[in-house]
């Protein structure tokens, strides 16, 4: 009995650890420098995004106008913004060219800060998030701190307690 205790005590452990390291806290310098467009044209990176939202807990939603799941889910995240109006939303866009990106925003009535991630999945900020599915959300705290790393629904309870 006592043997199959510390074998799931083990097993938890590694669980754990492994989660840890799955989860960054902070972002990596390549994402940090990857770069995106703005809505006017200009090139800016992921650091000077945060920067611009420093001291503020920020939500941020990694979608595309082609996603089928991303349409669905944004009523949850346009609910999500009327429930915490002090948070941050950033919408960062893996459409396939800059023009179905604007008009994606248009047509979903998206409102938040937008950027289209002009590296796409496989881009240091991609591969930094281990991106393999969209939607994709994150919560980043006021310090910069990721707080949640990786929900793929805007109803997930972990992303919901921590912007409460």
């Amino acid at each position: 009995m006592i043997k199959k205790i510390a074998l799931l005590f083990v097993a938890a452990l590694m669980y754990i650890t492994t989660q840890a390291q799955e989860n960054p806290t902070v972002f990596s310098e390549k994402a940090l420098n990857d770069t995106f467009i703005t809505l006017d044209g200009d090139s800016v990176s992921f650091q000077s995004i945060l920067e611009k939202h420093q001291g503020k807990m920020l939500f941020i939603e990694v979608w595309a106008s082609w996603c089928s799941d991303c349409i669905k889910g944004m009523p949850k995240v346009k609910e999500l913004q009327k429930e915490n109006e002090a948070i941050d939303f950033v919408f960062l866009s893996l459409d396939k060219s800059i023009e179905s990106w604007e008009k994606g925003i248009d047509k979903y009535e998206v409102k938040g800060e937008h950027y289209f991630m002009q590296s796409g999945w496989k881009g240091d900020f991609g591969t930094f998030l281990k991106l393999d599915w969209i939607p994709r959300y994150m919560v980043v705290d006021e310090k910069g701190n990721i707080k949640i790393y990786k929900a793929i629904k805007a109803d997930d309870t972990n992303l919901k307690s921590v912007l409460k």
